[in-house]
């Protein structure tokens, strides 16, 4: 997949790297407490098992270039480029550190 910055929309379905179950993209720029460590992170994507959907026990969270293949893109429309400007000048300002993902 090519690594480039550009947020999947809403309803992208992926496998992560080295992952065989696929997952549906139904967050992003997400804020959580990070188990490991007790502190805030940052995730590009919250993602559900697909077809399972969401289930508190399995939600995931992960990082754009943990994406390894794109099964289906998610609509886009004029609202998705407005969401897209408006996600990139907060990530920009954001003061939350971002969870590396392996």
């Amino acid at each position: 997949m090519n690594k480039a910055k550009e947020l999947l929309p809403l309803g992208s379905v992926v496998y992560l790297e080295e992952g065989t179950q696929k997952l549906v993209i139904v967050g992003r720029g997400v804020i959580f407490d990070d188990p490991d460590t007790n502190e805030q992170v940052f995730a590009d994507y919250m993602g559900v098992l697909y077809p399972q959907g969401l289930q508190t026990e399995s939600t995931l969270f992960f990082q754009h270039k943990n994406v390894d293949k794109v099964v289906f893109e998610g609509y886009r429309d004029e609202e998705e480029a407005r969401f897209l400007d408006v996600y990139h000048q907060w990530e920009k300002s954001l003061t939350i550190p971002k969870k590396e993902i392996k």
